[in-house]
């Protein structure tokens, strides 16, 4: 594992490239200095570039935010999140866990990621547990809070009483957002399988999440270098796939930027083995 201070490196190194969204290109409120700067970079050489997010909400929603932030559409070469592989996934049924679920759906989550289900005909937003069949989990609100998960417990405790399957749109555990640690869908959905919950995740690092991704770049694997923030999710589900990747010690990843002996022996300790770190997107 090498650790590098730059990007430029790499992206001579690489022809393709898979780019993480919150911790690699941005902090949820603005950019990161140096991450625009690579990218239009990358698209100058001529290296495609796709961004895959464990963003909760659908691609086209998801790129509003990046253009105000100053990330425009021709940066990138496509958009993919888990909360559109969760739109398809509710659309298509043919996801055995899906197939099995009825039509009226709870939603744990800000309203404004509704679009997770949205135009989709077959289903009726309940607005009580007990009127429902199953969950659909988007994060945290505001309403509640973004960094404890107390509020959220008697929530949880009577879904699962209530025996309802629960699909996770974001299965991060947690989020940097403008400095402050908040926790994610991914978080509410281990302490329900803690408590006997069943919960289906689409999203990193799902393997099948990365099948359009590598259809949209069209290069071999050995090509393609992935980079992100979570070791648990991006890194892990770069290997999966038998793609390169590279740690962006920045985002969740941050305390381990003044100790790479550290970041070393977690990754080891997750048999991860990103080819190499870096502190952040710069060229």
């Amino acid at each position: 594992m090498q650790h590098l201070s730059r990007f430029a490196p790499l992206a001579q190194r690489y022809d393709g490239f898979i780019v993480d969204l919150w911790g690699v290109l941005h902090d949820g409120v603005s950019a990161y200095p140096g991450a625009i700067d690579c990218l239009a970079r990358l698209k100058a050489m001529g290296k495609p570039a796709v961004l895959l997010s464990n963003a909760p909400r659908r691609s086209y929603v998801a790129q509003k935010p990046l253009r105000a932030m100053g990330i425009t559409d021709d940066l990138y070469t496509g958009l993919l999140t888990s909360g559109e592989v969760t739109w398809r996934a509710l659309r298509d049924r043919t996801d055995p866990f899906i197939a099995q679920l009825d039509r009226r759906l709870y939603h744990l989550g800000e309203k404004a990621d509704r679009n997770v289900f949205e135009c989709l005909s077959f289903y009726e937003e309940v607005d009580r547990l007990e009127d429902a069949d199953f969950i659909v989990n988007t994060g945290p609100s505001a309403e509640r809070g973004l960094t404890d998960i107390t509020p959220y417990m008697p929530t949880l405790q009577r879904a699962v009483a209530l025996r309802l399957p629960m699909v996770c749109a974001n299965p991060d555990l947690e989020v940097i957002r403008g400095g402050i640690r908040a926790i994610c869908a991914g978080r509410l959905a281990q302490v329900y399988e803690t408590m006997g919950g069943k919960v289906r995740r689409f999203g990193k690092p799902d393997p099948a999440v990365y099948a359009p991704v590598l259809d949209m770049l069209g290069l071999p694997r050995e090509r393609i270098l992935a980079l992100g923030d979570g070791l648990r999710t991006d890194i892990a589900g770069a290997a999966a796939v038998g793609v390169d990747s590279c740690w962006v010690l920045n985002g969740i990843a941050r305390e381990l930027r003044e100790n790479l002996r550290a970041a070393e022996a977690e990754a080891k300790a997750c048999g991860l083995n990103p080819v190499a770190t870096l502190a952040e997107l710069v060229w």
